[in-house]
């Protein structure tokens, strides 16, 4: 049976123990080892299976004896043992918190290792990435636009790399929003050193992810393998500055790939930064001004639980996110738009007949200044948040 067809469960202990040996046998890599699993039924299933059950599934001879040696037990023993001594827990592919966004990508990671807010993978957001060497311009639009998203719910993730990814992850915590550091390292290596703190509050605040083991230094390739977690979490990426050779750039491609949106911050045509998210938006990617440009192409439903949180209250003398002091007249039009369906003129006026056409129209002017509410073609008319 594969593995999507298999209801969701938490592992026992002894599975997770195998799933984590898995991850750390010499020889064996992530593909391989999620066919493994999928083929024979479970990860205690791939320990127990016979060399020649392995080989006849074209596992390398040399794997095979690091299968039947099971020395990789005591290792893993001593790995979950560090991991709890640190507030980390393992995600397995088949555990019910694993994200499930992160199913669907190629090559999803077999396990991961958690520390913070896990149920932060099972909420909406989106992933800010670019430059380590950002201008003052990319700093100031990174750290505004996690701000402002993270302030209406969504959750942002980005590399915890100097520059760009810090200031996301910043602009996020700023506002008590919520935010997920995906690492190139082990749980236990904070890199950059720089971002000690930073690192330190993710994992108070919101939650610290990685599929390397612990222990594992920042190696050049672990960078890049790391983004395809990144995009994958996300339901777009937004690209603030990125130079030719970026990897951002490698993050973008991979969100194209598992068909998510993909967003890009203009810059000043002179500055090689800009090069990046200037590539982007001619290839099709959404060009951004503010947080409304990412709104807008997320899900509606999405984009409606961010409107209306379920069971969610507004406290005394607290303004609403979305929508600015209105008269009764504009809340009267607004409330009556919807986010996912058009409402054209002709209905909005039927429905409020205690208001003349010339106000309408006027008070649907101010909200489409206000960003609150978006004409398409032909009159008709949608709120945007």
């Amino acid at each position: 049976m594969k593995d999507e067809q298999r209801p969701a469960r938490p592992d026992t202990d002894e599975e997770q123990l195998h799933w984590l040996a898995l991850r750390l046998l010499p020889g064996l890599g992530n593909r391989l080892a999620m066919r493994l699993v999928n083929t024979i039924g479970s990860a205690t299933g791939v320990f127990r299976a016979s060399p020649t059950e392995l080989e006849s599934l074209r596992v390398p001879s040399h794997v095979v004896r690091n299968l039947a040696a099971g020395t990789v037990f005591e290792e893993a023993a001593r790995e979950a043992e560090q991991a709890r001594q640190l507030g980390a827990s393992f995600l397995t592919f088949r555990d019910a918190a694993y994200p499930p966004l992160l199913k669907e990508i190629f090559d999803p990671p077999l396990l991961l290792y958690a520390r913070g807010a896990i149920e932060l993978l099972g909420a909406p957001g989106v992933a800010i990435v670019g430059t380590r060497r950002p201008t003052q311009y990319g700093k100031v639009m990174a750290e505004r636009l996690a701000s402002d998203l993270a302030g209406r719910g969504l959750v942002i993730t980005s590399g915890l790399a100097r520059g760009i990814d810090s200031a996301a992850h910043r602009g996020a915590l700023q506002v008590n929003g919520k935010t997920i550091a995906v690492l190139g390292t082990g749980m236990d290596v904070v890199y950059p050193a720089e971002n000690k703190k930073l690192f330190a509050d993710i994992a108070e605040k919101g939650l610290l992810l990685s599929e390397f083991p612990l222990g594992s230094f920042p190696a050049p390739q672990n960078f890049p393998i790391r983004n395809r977690i990144i995009s994958g979490l996300s339901l777009g990426v937004v690209v603030v500055e990125a130079a030719q050779y970026s990897g951002s750039l490698i993050t973008a491609r991979l969100a194209m790939e598992q068909n998510r949106e993909v967003f890009g911050v203009p810059g000043a045509v002179t500055n090689r930064y800009s090069w990046g998210p200037h590539v982007l938006i001619k290839q099709g990617a959404k060009l951004v001004q503010d947080w409304q440009d990412v709104v807008e192409e997320l899900p509606a439903e999405t984009r409606a639980g961010l409107l209306s949180p379920p069971g969610a209250t507004q406290k005394q003398g607290e303004t609403s996110l979305f929508a600015e002091s209105l008269s009764a007249r504009e809340r009267a039009i607004y409330d009556l738009l919807k986010v996912d369906e058009p409402v054209h003129i002709d209905n909005i006026l039927d429905a409020l007949p205690q208001f003349s056409s010339s106000e309408v129209l006027a008070d649907l002017l101010e909200l489409e200044f206000k960003n609150l509410v978006r004409q398409l073609p032909g009159k008709n008319f949608v709120k945007t948040f």
